[in-house]
């Protein structure tokens, strides 16, 4: 159906727009605002008594409903009240609102259904309004800008709401104007919290995390969202960053029809992932979307710091041609390097239960503070992880961390750092839509493979450092967690056999695998001195039997370790591993050979070899030479004739 012509507007009506003073504000100052409604305690106390009552009314039904049991017969009333009361309370709310819309493990189904209708089904402001918007943002009236608008919004959200339209060029667009009243509300909303927060660190001793400072965090955040410019170099950044990926859209912005309040970009014609049915009928694999969305995810928090910090289903959607499509990039966020590979080292460590480099992790990522004891901590870990993680990692889903790890803070001095407050967020709501297309979906089994790559690959120091200590512990080679890495690595997307190979040759011949070069020198110099020794052994052996000498028992010293046998299985194992690993050749295997036969290192490593074995044959000539004097010494002098 054709899109209806914008009305045109007579230049001679005016609009007016009551805007409050502080809508001037681009930037979030806490310290301003809190000076700002000091001066006006008896509009946050009428702010106050308003949410209570409105929370209030509703638990009043609830209990009445427990009361008279009638919970299941008024649940979708209940609901339907839930969001009018969230809807009417304001943006701040409706964002709490649709993070709870995508928690099937938190809701019943009614309610999630009913605050699914906050992503993109608030009511709208009037159009007069939204004209007059465009018009101050981008100097125009619509009709000099727009060859088509649609009568009404296509979809009206928490900060804003959304038009069709076309351009003069014949471009479709999506033209997202700003709410007028919206700073002067979220303003409000956040000295509210920000002093409670600033209460509730002063007098209850039991809450360590800076709430404070996770408010400020959420609050600069939705700032940020006012300004529908910074959106739109979001948006291109987002693009830079992760377009590549063949399943991933982003649409692109038309900056000659933007401003700070309005916003024109490219229309996507797409379903939400959540409307299962409507997917599944274009042949689209909810599922496996869920999954590119989900890689995505780690690549935005692992791989380049910027990420999503609001995937809630209104701003995820499957294109006809089976892409995921990422829509309102107002709310990101960033997270540094250190704290990137913290978290990769934290899930590692998760995943193969040391609990012990764990805790420590937790100071690296600034949830413990460096002095503090983590020995009482370990066993907690294990107790509170260890149950959590069940048979195996496709046990376990992310809510059932943070769970377990609310529990566990209350006990020691743990705190949430600001940063990590906004990856929950987007983490459990991305899982929240996971689990709506797929009941069983686990985020961390997901993961896995990613983060089993990124260990393998990356050549960042806190990486590799931490891939040599999970490899080597107290002199010995865990085979088995290599042959995990490496099993779950070759199931990532982008997983490449010969970079691996070359990052691994190179890591292994640089500075920073020094460590590992000695540990191999060591293995092969007890591994070839070993097979020496029984070699002459043997040949000892079968020389007395020709001769008819009698039989030698071997030496304990010179039997197979017990752990030998198992060494060769796991080699076997990873050598399965390898031939079933997408873009695995031999040939790339024997290509290497004579590039390394050129490295310096290899050289010094084999002279290494060669001094470790000369030492130890002349270590056992001398020992032996020795033992033959004392034997000498020990017998009785013979006498005199």
């Amino acid at each position: 159906m054709a899109d209806p012509a914008i009305p045109v507007l007579d230049p001679t009506t005016e609009v007016t727009v009551d805007v409050n003073a502080t809508e001037t504000v681009s930037d979030y100052d806490p310290d301003a605002i809190m000076a700002h409604y000091r001066s006006r305690l008896w509009q946050v106390w009428g702010r106050l008594i308003v949410i209570v009552l409105a929370f209030g009314r509703f638990a009043l039904g609830l209990g009445c409903d427990r009361f008279f049991g009638t919970i299941e017969q008024n649940q979708r009333q209940r609901a339907g009240q839930l969001r009018e009361l969230i809807t009417s309370l304001g943006p701040t709310y409706i964002k709490i609102g649709q993070a709870l819309s995508t928690r099937p493990d938190l809701l019943p189904a009614v309610y999630m259904e009913e605050l699914s209708r906050l992503q993109d089904q608030i009511p709208a402001f009037d159009n007069e309004i939204a004209y007059s918007l465009i018009q101050e943002e981008l100097g125009r009236p619509p009709h000099q800008v727009y060859a088509e608008l649609s009568a009404n919004p296509v979809a009206a959200a928490s900060l804003g709401q959304v038009y069709k339209g076309k351009l003069k060029t014949g471009e479709t667009v999506a033209v997202k104007v700003q709410r007028p009243d919206l700073l002067d509300r979220i303003t409000l909303d956040i000295y509210i919290a920000r002093s409670l927060a600033i209460f509730a660190k002063q007098k209850v001793k039991r809450i360590r995390s800076d709430l404070v400072a996770i408010i400020d965090e959420f609050a600069g955040r939705i700032f940020e969202e006012l300004d529908y410019a910074q959106e739109g170099r979001n948006a291109e950044l987002f693009a830079e960053l992760y377009g590549y990926l063949p399943e991933i859209y982003i649409p692109r912005i038309h900056w000659d029809y933007s401003g700070r309040r309005v916003l024109t970009m490219e229309w996507i014609e797409g379903t939400k992932l959540t409307q299962l049915e409507a997917v599944q009928a274009q042949g689209i694999d909810a599922t496996y979307l869920v999954e590119v969305g989900v890689a995505c995810s780690l690549r935005q928090l692992l791989e380049h710091g910027f990420f999503h910090a609001d995937p809630h289903p209104g701003n995820l959607l499957a294109t006809p041609d089976g892409k995921l499509a990422y829509l309102d990039f107002g709310m990101m966020s960033r997270i540094k390097p250190y704290q990137r590979y913290g978290l990769i080292e934290a899930v590692v460590h998760l995943v193969n239960r040391d609990f012990e480099a764990l805790a420590q992790d937790y100071v690296n990522l600034e949830f413990l503070t460096p002095e503090t004891d983590l020995e009482p901590i370990v066993p907690a870990l294990t107790k509170v992880f260890g149950n959590a993680l069940g048979a195996s990692v496709a046990q376990l889903n992310f809510k059932s961390i943070t769970d377990q790890m609310s529990e566990m803070m209350y006990e020691f001095p743990f705190r949430v750092p600001a940063y990590y407050a906004l990856i929950i967020r987007s983490l459990v709501t991305l899982e929240g839509i996971a689990i709506g297309v797929e009941p069983d979906f686990k985020v961390l089994s997901k993961a896995y493979p990613y983060i089993a790559k990124r260990l393998l690959t990356d050549p960042a120091p806190q990486l590799r450092a931490s891939l040599r200590d999970l490899l080597f512990k107290e002199g010995s080679f865990r085979w088995n967690r290599l042959e995990n890495l490496l099993r779950n690595a070759r199931n990532s997307q982008d997983y490449d056999f010969e970079r691996v190979l070359n990052q691994t040759l190179e890591f292994i011949f640089s500075e920073r695998g020094a460590l590992i070069r000695d540990r191999l020198v060591q293995e092969i110099v007890q591994a070839v001195d070993l097979f020496g020794q029984r070699s002459l052994f043997n040949f000892s052996a079968l020389m007395r039997q020709q001769f008819g000498l009698a039989a030698v028992e071997m030496p304990a010293e010179l039997e197979p370790a017990p752990n030998s046998a198992n060494n060769l299985a796991h080699i076997q194992n990873i050598w399965d591993i390898l031939q079933q690993t997408q873009g695995f050749d031999p040939i790339l295997l024997v290509s290497t050979v004579p590039k390394l036969l050129l490295k310096p290192e290899l050289q010094e490593m084999s002279e290494h070899i060669a001094n470790g074995l000369a030492q130890r044959v002349m270590a056992r000539l001398i020992r032996q030479w020795l033992m033959a004097d004392e034997a000498d010494l020990s017998q009785p002098a013979l006498p005199s004739a």
